[in-house]
């Protein structure tokens, strides 16, 4: 009986540990590990659920070519002006923390809230803003130009506090095409089959 227990267990212990290797970056974080099963056609169909959250306004707004961030679900530029800086969090007296404060502020269309609410900063400016499908995903998984994220920290950034705002916008404001665990899920299968980048 123990022998049977022994040869079970083992194929799941490895699939285990290969599921936690492949979720863990290399010593080399430009040189991310393999993912557990690399699969290009569910990797690009679920990066195409990514793509469009990305491109909502929830997500673009803070992404944008420029460096006055947009607003609104039209996406027109944010109507103070307010500029990057150096660190994404607007410069001299204008700066993200004076309007958006902890929490959203009650009202429609007031300004959305959350303790570390910025820009990309300068020197990292991770634009969504005019990206085709391919041109967002290779950017996305380099890390030379997204926050220097090897896919485990990629895989945490779905829960970062920021993104997670994205699903709570205020009053006025309309939500992502999905819901978060949905969008959650996509990512996931993006990066854990391959992060393969659509053609076009």
């Amino acid at each position: 009986m123990k022998r049977i227990s022994i040869v079970i267990g083992t194929p799941l212990l490895l699939i285990g540990l290969m599921a936690f290797i492949s979720g863990n970056s290399s010593k080399d974080k430009e040189n991310p590990l393999p993912p557990f099963k690399k699969d290009s056609i569910a990797s690009v169909k679920a990066f195409g659920d990514v793509y469009k959250v990305l491109m909502s306004p929830r997500c673009m707004n803070c992404h944008p070519s420029g460096d006055i961030p947009l607003q609104g679900d039209d996406s027109h530029l944010h109507t103070m002006s307010p500029q990057r800086g150096k660190d994404g969090k607007g410069i001299y007296a204008m700066k993200c923390s004076n309007c958006h404060q902890l929490t959203n502020t009650p009202g429609v269309h007031t300004p959305p809230g959350n303790p570390n609410w910025h820009l990309p900063p300068a020197d990292m400016r991770m634009v969504f803003q005019g990206r085709t499908p391919r041109q967002l995903a290779l950017q996305l998984v380099d890390p030379k130009r997204n926050g220097h994220k090897d896919i485990k920290k990629l895989i945490e950034h779905a829960d970062d506090g920021l993104v997670l705002s994205g699903w709570d916008p205020g009053e006025g404001r309309t939500l992502p095409p999905m819901s978060h665990a949905a969008f959650k899920k996509a990512w996931l299968t993006w990066l854990n089959t391959g992060a393969y980048a659509p053609k076009k």
